[in-house]
């Protein structure tokens, strides 16, 4: 048997059955993105096992690593049990513990990356020179402090959006509107590339393996 034609045929038909929800929801479509949905956490399950919880846990306190086992290992573990104690109603308030343990550890090592990456970095990629750096340098740079100053005056709420501040302000939003229809048109594309890629599979991959069956079977 032809593996590599069979992995082709069901590439192609689930794709057209999740195409079927352009037409309307239909059984077709729930099943492929069931099946979709059921297969990946299946594949991060069993990824997570083999990846995390063994080499990270398991082998640290067993020390089948360095050969020397890692007693602090048992406090995770006991918080990755409290974390399952929630399917047993009686037990469920164990899993708070566990919670508020990522939940604070989360927030104290996302602040510092969040400060870091969208906040001082930002403020140092505003930071430019406005000379010795030619013309067109110039105006991009003048561009760029005038787009963030203006957007921070639309933010700027204490003094009404009048004048001088309500022109700053408007630019301001003219700079924000002009960033986000480049995101959004950023994540479009990112799309109509997926959406050529899975074109091109079906077209260039999928329908020459008509001839191979048919014809073979002729």
């Amino acid at each position: 048997m032809n593996w590599d034609l069979v992995g082709i045929w069901l590439g192609a038909v689930l794709t057209l059955m999740l195409y079927s929800f352009l037409y309307r929801d239909n059984p077709f479509y729930k099943f492929a993105e069931h099946l979709f949905v059921g297969m990946s956490a299946g594949y991060w399950l069993i990824y997570t096992i083999f990846n995390v919880l063994i080499p990270n846990f398991w082998n640290e306190l067993t020390g089948a690593g360095d050969g020397t086992p890692d007693l602090l290992m048992v406090i995770p573990g006991i918080f990755g049990l409290f974390m399952l104690a929630r399917l047993v109603p009686k037990i469920a308030g164990l899993s708070r513990l566990a919670l508020s343990m990522i939940v604070g550890t989360g927030a104290g090592l996302g602040l510092i990356s969040t400060l870091q990456t969208n906040c001082l970095s930002q403020v140092e990629g505003t930071i430019v020179p406005l000379s010795g750096v030619g013309t067109a340098g110039f105006l991009n740079n003048l561009i760029l402090v005038a787009g963030v100053v203006c957007g921070l005056v639309y933010f700027f709420f204490s003094k009404a959006h009048k004048g001088a501040v309500g022109a700053a302000a408007n630019i301001g939003i003219t700079v924000l509107m002009i960033a986000f229809g480049a995101s959004f048109g950023y994540t479009v594309m990112a799309r109509i590339s997926l959406l050529i890629g899975q074109a091109q599979f079906l077209i260039f991959d999928w329908l020459p393996t008509f001839s191979i069956i048919f014809g073979a079977g002729g």
